[in-house]
């Protein structure tokens, strides 16, 4: 890249950051002025910005680079991550969000010790900020910087070494995206979020458009007939046991891990709690799981018309999208790209840093103090946590370009220990009665220590894929608690005290607009299937097609004829 042309893509970059940062700041001026305000925004969110902010949480740089890369040198079984966590998003909008809003619950442990007892949300805690500390908030900014680095050279453009490069990317990147996280709260977050959102959006179908015109000499017809009818094996999502997803994972642990991501995972959630209302809630989850459908045409066709491009003889996978971008975006066009992707960037990393200072203030600082401070006084302890935070993400970041394994390895492993016993604790508080805290403590116990030895001690002994790891300990931690349950029951069964701030009314059409995304999910997958595309279109597509657009629009109709329904959460949301 040129001297002229660098100048214009950092200065058009600054550009569109900085109307993102002036519109977020507009529309987050004075909510943070009170601890409801900073940690949930007043909860005030509407649909729009839930969806906004939940898809830009969930994808950033390692999407970006690591799905197209495995679309590149392997086909699209990793899609199972993006797609099926559409059927969480429906979990989340029906059984999780109308617990979670009645309770008027600002974080995952107040739940947790409303249900068990203050060791149980002190666990979690514990859990959640070691995740976030040692593993996620630095894998974000070192993802991310990793994405800058390899798109833009920087190393060779500021004459500095690949190190220097790296770590002064990651506080670059670490120091502007904490702004709006320290400065902001919850609600300049969600904003510039779904500002971000749309620049990713608009990148998501404009890259695979000029990738196929490319691969089609300047038709975009001609490149869909050529990745839909040569190599067709890379479109094939029914992963085997060599692909990186086999099939067979989304229907052990994969269900569970995307449980956990969107119905428990506290940076995740923090929005969805933030809600106006249920109806609003429920629109906002349901609207980012079509998003999730549409990853793969957005962030997977892009490595296979790489793969069609350049064919096998790249260095790496992950250089599939990079090289794609560089011989493919206009020069003008490329500050967009890197404001685009900074944001989604920023949005991973600042959503961690506001839920990791939510937790530690809620959760930590004033269960200890044991009693009531001002919100001024929460808002400025939040801030201080988030600036601490912050910096170990710097001084950690770094370092993960050390790890023997990789970056995806790392938080593979250290994610997995904590999702599945949250996920399972969760699930047995919300549908029991009797099972007391101790069943919880055990299981949290029993999973850290046996998924240590799984993984670093008998990995030799025990070679079972980790996302049918995850079902098999998840099973075995809920018996764990259900026969605690059984042989020491709580001397009190327990009982939800409804204490809801907002409005519980759900949303009329939730019920059809889950069956549609449901059935999105199941089209998505006929598509990229030997019944699909896979060795050309079968008998049978067009047949199963119309089945489910037939249902679909019965379901629809059917709604439209049901009268307004009342709020789901009534009594105890356990009967």
């Amino acid at each position: 890249m040129s001297t002229d042309h660098l100048l214009v893509t950092l200065l058009s970059c600054i550009f569109f950051m900085g109307l993102v940062a002036w519109f977020s700041y507009r529309q987050s001026r004075g909510e943070t002025s009170t601890g409801e305000g900073y940690f949930l925004a007043g909860r005030g969110l509407g649909a729009v910005f839930i969806a906004g902010s939940l898809l830009l949480t969930n994808l950033s740089a390692e999407q970006l680079i690591g799905l197209n890369g495995s679309a590149y040198g392997y086909n699209l079984s990793s899609m199972a991550w993006e797609v099926t966590a559409a059927v969480a998003t429906v979990c989340m909008a029906f059984v999780f969000l109308p617990r979670y809003l009645a309770g008027a619950f600002s974080t995952l442990p107040q739940f947790l010790n409303d249900r068990y007892d203050d060791g149980v949300r002190r666990l979690t805690v514990i859990l959640f900020m070691l995740g976030y500390g040692l593993v996620t908030i630095p894998g974000v900014l070192y993802s991310g910087s990793i994405a800058v680095l390899q798109l833009f050279d920087v190393p060779n453009l500021l004459d500095l070494s690949y190190s220097q490069s790296l770590v002064l990317t990651i506080i670059t990147i670490g120091c502007i995206g904490s702004v709006y996280a320290i400065f902001g709260g919850l609600k300049a977050v969600a904003v510039s979020d779904t500002i971000n959102g749309l620049g990713l959006l608009i990148v998501g179908v404009a890259v695979p458009l000029l990738g196929l015109s490319q691969l089609g000499d300047g038709s975009i017809g001609t490149g869909l007939r050529i990745i839909g009818t040569t190599h067709t094996e890379k479109l094939n999502a029914i992963g085997g046991d060599a692909d990186p997803t086999p099939f067979a994972t989304l229907f052990t642990g994969m269900v569970l891990a995307n449980l956990f991501y969107w119905c428990t995972n506290q940076y995740v959630i923090q929005r969805t709690l933030a809600a106006r209302d249920l109806a609003q809630g429920q629109k906002g989850v349901l609207l980012s799981g079509f998003f999730k459908v549409l990853v793969p045409f957005l962030m997977m066709i892009p490595g296979i018309i790489a793969y069609h491009l350049y064919g096998p003889g790249l260095a790496s996978i992950d250089l599939a999208y990079p090289r794609l971008i560089r011989d493919v975006l206009p020069v003008y066009a490329t500050g967009f790209f890197l404001a685009v992707l900074l944001g989604a960037v920023f949005s991973s990393f600042n959503s961690l840093i506001n839920s990791a200072a939510t937790l530690f203030c809620l959760d930590v600082y004033q269960p200890l103090l044991r009693r009531t401070v001002s919100d001024a006084h929460m808002v400025r302890v939040a801030k201080f946590a988030s600036v601490a935070i912050a910096l170990f993400s710097f001084v950690v970041a770094p370092l993960l370009q050390f790890a023997p394994e990789g970056l995806w390895q790392i938080i593979r492993i250290f994610t997995g220990f904590y999702n599945i016993p949250v996920i399972a604790i969760v699930l047995i508080g919300l549908f029991t009665h009797h099972v007391p805290a101790l069943g919880a403590k055990i299981a949290v116990g029993f999973h850290v220590i046996a998924y240590g030895l799984l993984q670093f001690g008998l990995r030799e002994f025990i070679d079972i894929h980790f996302l049918h790891l995850y079902a098999i300990l998840f099973v075995i931690e809920v018996g764990i608690m259900l026969v605690v349950g059984r042989i020491r029951p709580r001397q009190e069964a327990w009982s939800y005290h409804r204490k809801e701030k907002v409005d519980l009314t759900p949303w009329k059409h939730a019920a059809p607009c889950a069956v549609s995304l449901l059935s999105c999910v199941v089209a998505v997958y006929l598509l990229f299937s030997p019944v699909g595309l896979v060795g050309g279109l079968s008998k049978a597509f067009w047949p199963l097609i119309g089945l489910l657009i037939t249902g679909n629009v019965l379901g629809w109709l059917w709604s439209a004829r049901q009268p307004g329904v009342n709020s789901p959460v009534q009594g105890n949301p356990g009967e």
